[in-house]
């Protein structure tokens, strides 16, 4: 019996753990002796046919060939219109690059448990909707996993730091990746996993906090004489591995120096801790404002958060720890590996789906019936509806609601024996239409006898896996129609299928 897998999909790095027989999780190191993967892809060709690597030895060709290079692909998921041409001309959306490294990360297990990966829990950002999470879980199928669930990393991260003791808190956990930001609320009580609040920002990470690095960089070079900088496409990929490099120093020192050989020129580049504290206000003010929002909503005030558990690497900029101390009036110090957490918790959530079903050791199942997660929406759901005859969205099941759960909503026939209607289910909670997303509709048929402003009730049912069902009431509460709701795809089957076997034929290292 193979075992399931915990991974953490990262957008610059990513992890892969397992539960043991006896309930505790490990980081599987990967085929370079490393516990952690650089979510990078460089193509190679050879013969007309695309090798690709990933990992470390990707990451380092990055800044000489940058147009053969795949980075940050997590920020494309679920994107219909981003498409990368290898040297091959083969067209790669980004299910099938995410695809890559996951055939990478489940060879690397393989290699590590020495015996076949099947099944897999893989993470996203709680903020991510529905299209991005079926692209996640896509990804993994194409990679040839069972994707047993995809799993919110704040989540994860709880997971990892509450599932070793009988702990009672309120819990705040800050997930700065490296290319999304998510912040959760949850109490952990005794195995039960409750979250009150989530809110993020798919688009806010570590790589912005180097984009603003490389431009001071950038600056400076120029000041000292260099031209042509931001239309240079390999000193453009260069200054950005520089920048991850500087902003690690930057943790501990107060000064560094970069060393920038660009033209036959060698740049010493001086920058400080306070000028990189000074151009991301931005970004932290970004942060800032998603946290109170998360604190607003709940209801809560910081003097009854417990504890901040710092997830992502990015956290360990002194800039976080001084805002959330400012914030949350104490200390902050690491609980759990910020990097390795989510894919602990991922492996913990991995062994929980397969002793539900009845395998695993007896310590995992029993494990199983102790743990309990109570998750929220972290996208509002409802219908479209006439007001004053406009078209608007009438939210039915707000954000951060509990799952799984049900919500109802009543509405009205618009006129005298009103034959059918058009049940339109939309994604987002705001009034405007141009700030939503429909996904699902279906056309009900009504008895066409009633006369106009006959109430009919939508009930949403949302599962613990996000599926959707709507219903149909008459004010009798007769059911007079119902349908799914089916998540958001950009690959049919058929798409799907060839996806796997043109990932099944590569030969990746």
């Amino acid at each position: 019996m193979s075992q399931a897998i915990g991974i953490d999909l990262g957008t610059t790095y990513s992890a892969v753990s397992v539960l043991s027989e006896t309930g505790q999780p490990t980081i599987l190191m990967n085929q370079d002796g490393d516990n952690l993967t650089p979510s990078v892809v460089f193509f190679q060709s050879f013969d007309g046919k695309d090798e690709p690597l990933v990992g470390i030895q990707a990451k380092n060709l990055a800044a000489s060939q940058p147009e053969n290079v795949v980075q940050y692909v997590k920020r494309q998921i679920g994107n219909p219109n981003w498409k990368f041409d290898s040297p091959s001309d083969v067209v790669y959306g980004a299910e099938e690059i995410s695809a890559i490294i996951l055939k990478r990360l489940k060879e690397g297990a393989e290699n590590a448990l020495g015996e076949e990966v099947k099944d897999a829990v893989i993470t996203v950002p709680a903020y991510f909707d529905d299209a991005r999470r079926t692209a996640t879980k896509h990804a993994g199928e194409i990679a040839g996993l069972n994707v047993l669930r995809v799993l919110n990393e704040p989540t994860a991260a709880a997971l990892a730091y509450g599932i070793s003791s009988e702990k009672n808190e309120t819990v705040l956990v800050y997930d700065l990746g490296g290319g999304t930001f998510d912040v959760t609320l949850m109490k952990i009580n005794n195995g039960e996993f409750d979250v009150i609040g989530t809110d993020g920002d798919r688009n806010l990470g570590g790589f912005d906090f180097d984009n603003v690095l490389s431009m001071i960089i950038a600056e400076k070079m120029e000041a000292q004489g260099a031209e042509d900088i931001y239309t240079d496409e390999k000193i453009t990929a260069v200054l950005r591995e520089k920048a991850e490099s500087v902003k690690r120093s930057l943790t501990t020192v107060e000064q560094t120096n970069v060393f920038v050989d660009y033209r036959g020129k060698n740049y010493k580049i001086p920058v400080t801790r306070s000028e990189f504290e000074e151009v991301s206000k931005s970004l932290m003010n970004r942060t800032e404002e998603l946290l109170d929002d998360v604190m607003e909503e709940s209801g809560l005030a910081w003097s009854e958060v417990d504890r901040v558990l710092l997830i992502g690497g990015s956290t360990r900029m002194p800039m976080v720890h001084k805002k959330l101390e400012e914030k949350f009036g104490r200390q902050i110090t690491y609980s759990i590996n910020p990097d390795e957490a989510v894919a602990q918790g991922a492996a913990i959530q991995a062994a929980l789906e397969m002793a539900k079903k009845g395998e695993g050791s007896e310590v995992l199942r029993e494990l199983s019936g102790k743990v309990n997660v109570s998750d929220v929406t972290s996208q509002a759901l409802g219908v479209i509806a006439l007001s004053n005859n406009v078209r608007k969205n009438s939210v039915i099941i707000p954000k951060n609601a509990k799952v799984p759960n049900k919500y109802s909503g009543t509405f009205y026939t618009r006129t005298d024996n009103q034959e059918n209607v058009l049940v339109e289910v939309t994604q987002g909670d705001d009034e405007d239409l141009e700030f939503v997303t429909i996904i699902g509709e279906s056309l009900i048929k009504l008895p066409g006898t009633w006369p106009a402003r006959t109430p009919l009730k939508v009930t949403f049912h949302y599962d613990v896996d996000q599926t959707v069902f709507v219903e149909l009431h008459d004010e009798s509460n007769n059911l007079l129609g119902t349908f799914e709701i089916e998540r958001q795809a950009n690959m049919n089957q058929g798409e799907l299928e060839q996806a796997s076997r043109r990932i099944r034929e590569l030969t990746i290292d």
